[in-house]
């Protein structure tokens, strides 16, 4: 557990240049006096560009609530949010990034800010459950997302294996093993076989899986055992009534069964859900055209043409 943190940071991405203004120092800030809510905003964001972040951090909310024009409580905003970091007053960072989500909703160098604070809270908070609880579960599973987002796949393989040896029951374990058997690309050739198995024991835990249903679908499906495969993706559908790509499976199987008619309820959710998937109107259109509704599987094709050349897709002849 002793690289813990280092891995975290890296699953987390925090940026190694947060900022693009001068570093506050944290320092200065915390002997700074109590901020003053009468403060003015440019004295506020005076005080916080001298790196006094506990003087300023009120005056900078205030001037985020007040009518001062939108330049002004844009850069008591982004102010607000570097010093709060820097004293790690997590409250008020939460709090500026709320306003400046509401003020500034589409501002670029607001969503930049946003990003990488967010970014910074979520490694704090992964090195605050790495100091408080090294030997948790909840650690285990952090530090083995953070070997698969690095590509690290034996160590992450271990890490699940691990928690599984612990505790065979914990729920969530053996569905994250099958997921990282399916991506792991030195996996072997029984790793399916291996997946499939780790997602049936999640299912015999926790039988609401609805990703463990639809990966067992998935499966079947591409092994042509759409008979398998369809009660799977029923049950995920079931489960989680946006499951478009399960909707899309669904369907899938049912035109490769040759049941047409019955494929194009769960296709046309699947459109519904998804109307910007390719495929869901390719396959609804085959459906539609093959049990005779030839005008609306025109549509569908059309659809589905002008997505795949929009997105760049379509192979040329």
């Amino acid at each position: 557990m002793d690289s813990f943190l280092g891995k975290a940071a890296a699953f987390l991405v925090l940026a190694g240049s947060l900022w693009a203004a001068p570093i506050i120092s944290a320092q200065t800030s915390m002997t700074a006096p109590a901020s003053r809510v009468s403060l003015s905003p440019e004295k506020a964001i005076s005080l916080a560009g001298q790196g006094r972040c506990r003087e300023s951090i009120s005056g900078l909310k205030h001037a985020m609530a007040s009518t001062v024009a939108a330049d002004l409580r844009k850069q008591a905003g982004v102010l607000g949010v570097r010093c709060s970091l820097a004293v790690d007053d997590r409250d008020s960072t939460d709090e500026f990034i709320r306003l400046l989500s509401k003020q500034f909703p589409k501002d670029p160098d607001v969503l930049f800010v946003i990003v990488h604070a967010y970014s910074d809270l979520s490694t704090r908070s992964a090195q605050d459950l790495a100091r408080t609880a090294p030997d948790s579960f909840a650690a285990h599973k952090l530090n083995a997302e953070a070997l698969e987002m690095q590509g690290r796949w034996e160590p992450a393989q271990l890490e699940y294996e691990g928690m599984i040896k612990k505790d065979p029951n914990a729920r969530g374990i053996h569905f994250l093993l099958a997921r990282l058997l399916l991506s792991r690309p030195d996996a072997g050739p029984d790793a399916p076989e291996r997946a499939k198995q780790e997602l049936q024991k999640e299912l015999q835990i926790d039988p609401g899986n609805a990703d463990a249903h639809y990966i067992l679908g998935e499966l079947a499906r591409r092994d042509d055992k759409c008979d398998d495969a369809i009660p799977h993706f029923l049950e995920a559908t079931k489960l989680d009534s946006n499951f478009a790509e399960a909707y899309l499976g669904w369907g899938f199987c049912l035109v490769a069964l040759k049941k047409y008619q019955e494929a194009i309820p769960p296709l046309r959710t699947a459109e519904r859900l998804a109307p910007g998937n390719p495929e869901v109107h390719n396959t609804l259109a085959t459906a539609l055209q093959r049990s005779g509704h030839k005008e609306e599987a025109e549509k569908e094709f059309a659809i589905h043409r002008s997505l795949t050349a929009a997105s760049g897709a379509e192979k040329p002849e």
